[in-house]
This record gives C-alpha cells, structure tokens and sequence, in this order.
C-alpha cells in the first residue's frame, strides 16, 4: 500500500481538517474510490452484481478496502449506493447499464403517505455490518466514511424513476404541488436522518449528503424546497462531534446558502473556485475538492499541479482534498495515486488564527445569510 512520507494519524488527522484545526497536511480521498477504473474492483463485479455488492457485507469491504491498499487514501467510504433507502421505504430499484430505474415513480399524495419509516438495522442491516467490519480491519486510526443521498437528490430519482437531464417530472411536482414535494422531502429526511445515525453508531467516523441534482434549482427554490429538508435532516441526525460532509454540485448560486444547512464540511465541484469559496463561507466551515476528474485523464504532472494547486488556494487549513465529482472509469491507476500523492506532500501553508483558519491577505468575515 502506498503511504505518505510518515505514519499518520488518519482519522485524527480528518477530524482535525473537518473541523479547520491545524493539520500536518490535508486529508486525501477520492469520491467513487471504489470503482471500475481499478482492476481489482472489475474482477470483483465480473462475478457478482453491483447490488449483490452492496448487500454482502464481505464484498462491500473487500471493494471498500481497494482504494486504501492501493492508493492510500485518507478515508474509507463504505460501498453502497444512495437508492439503497428508496428501497427500504418501499420503492424497489434496479441498477442497470443506464442507471437506475424505480419501478413505481411516484406520482400521487398516497404514493408518497405510503413510504415507510424503515429500521435501518433491519431493513439495511447489511450496510451497518460492513461498517462494522472495516471499523474490525482498519483500527481506530483510519475514519470510515458512511453516506447517503440529500433529500432533493433522491426525491428526483423517486419523482422521475430514473435519471434524466432536468428531472421534469421533479420540477413538475415542484410547481404544481409545492406542499406535495414539502411533504415527500420531509419524509426522506426523516428516514434518511434514523439510516445516518444508524451509521454512526456502527462507527462512521463521518458522513457524507450527496446533493449531486441540487444544481438544478434556483437559490430561491433551494432555500424553499431543498435547504430546510436538509437542514432538518442534518439537525434529526443529532451528530454531535461526528462531521456531517454536505457535497453540492453544479452549486456555485447556492453555497452561500448552503454554508447554513448545518453541516461541517461544505464539499464542491469543480466548477467553483476553492478561493473564493473559502471567502465566501467563512472559517467556520471546512471545504472538499474539487479537481476536475478529468484533469486525471492526462498527463501524471498536470494530476500532481492540480491537487497542489488546490491545496494552496486554501492553505491546507480547513481542507479536505477530492476531487470535485467520481473519479471517471477511464482514469489510469498511477494517476490515481499521483493525485493522492501530490496531495499528501503538498506543504500546509495557512496562518492559524483564533476560530478558524485564514490565509495572507484574504477576507476573514464569514458570508452567513
């Protein structure tokens, strides 16, 4: 397995960054890190299905591990899928070559009454267990990542029953039954709220919101529809000391708002900038990303600039390095772990200042709606 310059501390070392306290360098994980771009995992899905992965506990770790045997990555984010609750709560799901599919969209006010309240142990108890499991393999040095769908992102795929550019079925319910879309958003994050802390409690060291369809709202719809679902979600969590990690895409009109959903570590695409990001939410909240996946497609030096480069637009301070979307299938190994690697070496270079973190010459005063 690869390794950074010196034994570390990994899961002490990924609080710290969650919570903008001086590090020794950045934490470094990769969003879908776990993945057909590593021969490891393809051999692993040539003989089962990417759900029977998921809901065997033995394999969701071994595929779970990959990344850290291979590119010593900082965290290990437990394999599973963001449908996994819509099933749960009574949509049953496919996953096939073009994504998902919901047999039974929902369509109706009874539809959604009928969503069940799950017991995450035993509807999902698979899940639970293989925390459990790499929490047993890993020790109390390395933070296990649990993670789950934000309330807008998996209401598009319950509304649409698939993925699809725009998600009009979605937006249709949004403007012909607001009240309809309030009350499905509220189920979700209540559910989702008991299946995250199940996952703590199992002994995720943090969780992850994926938001990944939220950019297509605008900042007034996202503060009317999905901000409160979120923050309601983050606040019924009750983490405590448990990093709740809000990752946001094509967002850039909303992070300003989205710095008061609640979370701990506001996570970005590429499309924003880490700077200003950084000016524009204060120090009060720790950021993740955001290179581009593609930038990995390319040479292995432009793959170590780039991590570099990101590190030092925010100092390091207050910094978890990703990259700003799922690393892509076609992604060479040896770039994979340059990007690690590059990010690992990268000096930490912020002043720490009383309450959070502050570069040379950046605005300190925190934009807080």
């Amino acid at each position: 397995m690869t390794q950074s310059a010196q034994p570390v501390n990994r899961k002490a070392l990924f609080l710290s960054a969650c919570r903008c306290e001086p590090v020794e360098r950045v934490p470094v994980w990769i969003m879908r890190q776990a993945g057909r771009y590593l021969p490891e995992y393809r051999a692993v899905r040539q003989k089962h299905k990417f759900l029977e992965v998921c809901r065997t506990p033995e394999l969701a770790v071994e595929v779970s591990l990959q990344p850290y045997r291979i590119l010593g990555v900082d965290a290990v984010i437990v394999f599973s899928d963001i449908l996994i609750p819509a099933g749960a709560m009574g949509l049953p799901f496919e996953l096939t070559d073009k994504g998902p599919i919901i047999e039974s969209p929902l369509r109706t006010a009874a539809q959604v009454h009928e969503l069940a309240m799950f017991d995450p142990e035993r509807e999902t108890g698979f899940l639970m267990e293989a925390i459990r499991m790499l929490g047993r393999e890993l020790g109390p040095d390395v933070p296990v990542l649990g993670f789950a769908a934000a309330p807008w992102t998996l209401a598009c795929y319950m509304i649409e029953g698939h993925g699809k550019d725009g998600f009009p079925a979605a937006k249709a319910m949004l403007n012909a039954d607001p009240n309809l879309l309030r009350s499905l958003l509220g189920r979700i994050a209540h559910a989702t709220a008991r299946y995250l802390r199940a996952q703590i409690a199992a002994g995720a060291a943090a969780v992850q919101l994926f938001d990944t369809w939220v950019g297509e709202l605008t900042l007034e719809q996202y503060r009317e529809f999905a901000l409160p679902a979120t923050q309601l979600l983050i606040e019924e969590i009750g983490a405590g000391d448990t990093p709740v990690i809000l990752y946001t895409k094509a967002s850039s009109h909303l992070l300003s708002a989205a710095a008061d959903s609640g979370a701990t570590v506001l996570s970005v695409d590429w499309r924003a900038d880490l700077a200003t990001v950084r000016n524009l939410i204060g120090n009060r909240i720790a950021v993740q990303g955001n290179v581009n996946p593609d930038v990995l497609l390319g040479p292995e030096e432009g793959v170590r600039r780039a991590a570099r480069e990101a590190v030092e637009k925010t100092g390091g301070i207050g910094h978890i390095l990703n990259l700003g979307h799922g690393i892509l299938q076609q992604t060479p190994v040896e770039n994979a772990r340059a990007f690690v690697n590059a990010g690992q070496n990268t000096p930490v270079t912020a002043n720490v200042r009383s309450g959070g973190t502050h570069r040379e010459g950046a605005p300190l005063g925190a934009h807080r709606e």
